[in-house]
């Protein structure tokens, strides 16, 4: 495998790259269909939760938050707002754990960012979207913060992010290369922006983050997170 040789700075994408994220939340969504199971269908309270979020999302924005708010409006809406006090109590108490599962790393992450860190060859940051106090908190949880110079949190990652992100780093967007798992949110921004790319799926993917994806001279698919060694060394 070719090393991307321009790349100084590696920038790490980190619900679902770094740590196990979306099948916490695919549980609660589990836990939610069999609360409202009395007025709806499994399908129809997904269908209505992913409708309520996109719609919520200009207002919302990303995170667990946002999405505790969207579960509690969807329930209210098919259960025609004679949602038991029981009930919402029982979401919201949902919502507070996806503020506390813990964030173990994904196999690979810790030895590969040990070697990564250990090199000094490349400066590793962290680029993520959500709630500010949820993700640090979350990196702080993992132990992993040790890795990284630079952590940022923005409420939706862009093209215009990346590149903002690029400035404040002092680097050029061809010198960095942005991992992660999300095609949409995390692949197409960096190539759009003139980053190198790698990208490496989950096995779970939110409904939200779903896109087709291209073939691109800068992307490199990868399967298992060591295989980023291979490209950066």
């Amino acid at each position: 495998m070719e090393a991307l040789k321009s790349v100084r700075v590696v920038v790490f994408d980190a619900d679902d790259t770094l740590w196990d994220c979306q099948s916490w939340f695919d549980d609660v969504e589990r836990r939610c269909c069999e609360l409202l199971s009395a007025w709806a269908t499994p399908e129809e309270v997904s269908r209505g939760l992913f409708s309520t979020e996109r719609a919520n999302m200009p207002l919302l924005g990303y995170g667990t938050k946002a999405f505790t708010l969207s579960l509690i409006e969807n329930a209210l809406r098919i259960t025609g707002n004679q949602l038991p006090a029981t009930v919402v109590a029982e979401l919201l108490e949902l919502g507070k754990g996806l503020l506390r599962f813990p964030t173990t790393p994904l196999p690979g992450v810790a030895d590969t960012l040990e070697r990564l860190s250990a090199d000094r060859s490349h400066r590793l940051v962290v680029f993520t979207k959500g709630e500010l106090m949820d993700q640090e908190d979350k990196l702080r949880r993992s132990g992993l913060e040790k890795y990284f110079t630079h952590l940022e949190i923005v409420s939706d990652k862009t093209e215009a992010e990346y590149r903002c992100l690029c400035e404040h780093l002092d680097v050029a967007p061809e010198e960095t290369a942005m991992v992660g798992n999300s095609f949409r949110s995390d692949i197409a921004p960096a190539l759009y922006a003139g980053a190198w790319a790698l990208h490496i799926p989950y096995h779970v993917v939110w409904e939200l983050e779903k896109s087709e994806e291209f073939v691109h001279d800068r992307l490199r698919k990868i399967s298992h997170f060591e295989e980023i060694i291979n490209y950066l060394t």
